[in-house]
């Protein structure tokens, strides 16, 4: 039985075929290409900037602190164009590292979450009874507790490194996507190609691995768009509550805590990660809701 081939090539085309659709829908969309345009520049600046322009952003330049962007102040510093703070560091570049690490904690956490989630739906859904039971009152027991509350409890009694963060939101964030895949298991396991499988006798695991799991996750993959605009609020959050990523390392969320302090006469300081921040999550958000309608809108005619 083992040399038999169960996979549903109908299928398998057809997921391959709705998932190209659903690209080239949101592709056709003015808000995609936006959102894909912004973001791929402040991508490429996060990725390369920092390094091509030589600039350290944990260098401290005590002359040079607090210095205006280029265009308020009196001499222009074309070496600083949005301005240094209190201890002389290149904001451009800080804000641009503290996009980097952002970025990384958000893909990272949004990855991790659909991968529990994915799990925990896919073993609930098919298997059913007292497996889908107790697998969904755990969900329903996390679900119950609000994720920044988790993330402060975990990280205020333990070291908020990078990965602790991607841990703690992952750990917090799954519940969502466990209940979308349980019910969209529940669904696949009825239809005619996991009958066949069973009865050709393969594997409960092959059967979840090889034919149901990937036609169900890419649906999930597009909405978990979003998510990375929402995980990079919360790791701002905790920046700014100082459970983040801590300095000197320069984060949003750190960077817009210490420019409180100043203000009033030197605003950039907790302006210009702002902005960026700002910046990143319109374009996150244009694709992801450009993408959440183009699955809409195929799944609705398909």
């Amino acid at each position: 039985m083992s040399s038999i081939d169960i996979t549903p090539p109908r299928a398998i085309a057809r997921e391959k075929t709705v998932s190209a659709r659903i690209w080239q829908h949101a592709l056709s969309s003015v808000e995609f290409r936006i959102g894909l345009v912004v973001f791929t520049v402040l991508l490429l600046a996060a990725l390369f900037y920092p390094w091509l322009s030589g600039i350290d952003p944990l260098k401290m330049a005590i002359r040079d602190k607090l210095a205006p962007p280029l265009l308020l102040g009196e001499g222009w510093k074309w070496v600083h164009p949005l301005g240094t703070d209190q201890l002389g560091r290149d904001m451009l570049a800080r804000a641009l590292v503290g996009l980097r690490y952002s970025l990384l904690i958000g893909i990272s956490t949004t990855v991790l979450m659909v991968l529990i989630g994915a799990l925990v739906g896919l073993f609930a859904g098919y298997y059913g009874g007292r497996v889908d039971t107790v697998l969904m009152r755990l969900t329903d027991a996390q679900l119950s507790i609000p994720m920044i509350i988790l993330a402060i409890t975990i990280l205020g009694v333990s070291r908020p490194t990078i990965p602790a963060i991607i841990v703690v939101l992952g750990l917090a964030g799954w519940p969502v996507y466990a209940r979308v895949m349980r019910s969209t298991v529940m669904a696949e396991r009825k239809k005619e190609y996991v009958r066949g499988a069973m009865v050709l006798g393969a594997t409960d695991l092959r059967i979840m691995f090889t034919l149901i799991l990937p036609l169900v996750l890419p649906p999930m993959c597009f909405v978990a768009v979003l998510d990375i605009a929402r995980m990079m609020i919360f790791e701002s959050v905790l920046g700014f509550l100082g459970l983040g990523v801590q300095p000197p390392t320069p984060t949003f969320g750190n960077i817009i805590a210490d420019g409180r302090k100043y203000l009033m006469n030197a605003w950039w300081i907790a302006t210009m990660p702002g902005v960026f921040l700002v910046l990143t999550l319109t374009s996150i958000n244009l694709m992801g809701a450009a993408l959440e309608r183009a699955r809409n809108a195929i799944y609705g005619g398909a």
